[in-house]
């Protein structure tokens, strides 16, 4: 890896200098450039080549997989699968997504495909990262389209953080999870979006088990011109809980469609949806810039504690 390519690994990876721990898997323009697996999760090369399979073994705990992937050329695409096959009763952490660096004047693009099939009373937490950036004075866009499939079983857990904050041009996430008997999903979000960027997000998750829930949360700032689209599906087939939330900030000549969708089908299901679009607030303003803060200032630090 040269210095740009590492440098966008730590981005992804959230990370300062060292390396972290544990099984790993950096794809770097289509190539495996570095693979370790552990005792307890194993990393393989899908037999097609489309992408790679974790296996992560029964009782597993507090152990970490990351997966990141850097796109350093600029016309370069690709569309990967990767598969998680979480055995019963573990808790992990797994850490995703992709960072570009656009180096020339051609669109750059990844498409990921995760697959999650988590076992019987196993906790996940999994965080994905969406950063892209280009060269001086070059115009190749940076496009996303990540995608995620979860299947939860009894007494499961999944924590998926997403996060875009930066450089990416276009993208259109979707995620969708079966949820079972008394497994719980929470799906937060955060996206921001500035000059002529556009963002689409879709949730959509199963209730099927009893005692199951779902928590899909969207928090998102769109400025200039850009726009932001949300949409969330709740169907509850069994006695459950279910809330979804959009909250949104726009600035500029910016847009935000939020669209949230209940759909109860046992009469002992409970869903919740709420959604809030607005610009920021003037009080928070005043109260920056009577501190001392220049109004430029004083709105980017409300948009980035907004996100936080």
């Amino acid at each position: 890896m040269d210095n740009i390519e590492k440098r966008i690994l730590e981005e992804v990876l959230d990370m300062h200098d060292k390396m972290p721990e544990g099984a790993m898997n950096i794809r770097l323009n289509g190539e495996a450039a570095e693979r370790h697996s552990t005792a307890n999760i194993d990393i393989t090369s899908r037999p097609d080549g489309s992408g790679i399979n974790i296996n992560i073994k029964p009782h597993t705990k507090k152990q970490t997989c990351c997966i990141p992937v850097v796109i350093s050329k600029t016309g370069y695409k690709e569309s990967v699968i990767n598969e998680f096959f979480v055995g019963e009763d573990c808790d992990v952490v797994i850490v995703a997504g992709c960072g570009i660096h656009n180096c020339g004047d051609q669109e750059s693009q990844h498409d990921g495909l995760h697959k999650f099939t988590i076992g019987k009373g196993s906790r996940v937490k999994y965080i994905e990262r969406h950063y892209g950036e280009a060269a001086d004075g070059k115009t190749g866009s940076r496009i996303m389209s990540p995608k995620t499939e979860i299947y939860l079983d009894e007494d499961s857990v999944m924590e998926m953080e997403s996060t875009q904050i930066k450089g990416i041009d276009s993208t259109k996430r979707e995620t969708r999870a079966v949820v079972g008997k008394n497994a719980k999903l929470i799906l937060k979000e955060r996206l921001l979006t500035n000059g002529e960027q556009f963002a689409e997000s879709r949730m959509d998750a199963e209730l099927v088990g009893e005692g199951s829930s779902a928590d899909l949360i969207s928090r998102s700032v769109a400025t200039e011109d850009s726009r932001i689209s949300f949409i969330s599906n709740i169907e509850g087939k069994a006695p459950c809980h279910g809330h979804t939330e959009c909250d949104a900030i726009i600035a500029g000549n910016a847009k935000v469609l939020a669209v949230p969708a209940l759909d109860a089908v046992d009469p002992d299901a409970e869903l919740i949806h709420e959604a809030a679009i607005g610009k920021v607030a003037g009080e928070q303003l005043i109260k920056l810039e009577t501190l001392g803060l220049p109004r430029e200032e004083a709105e980017q630090a409300i948009l980035e504690g907004f996100l936080k």
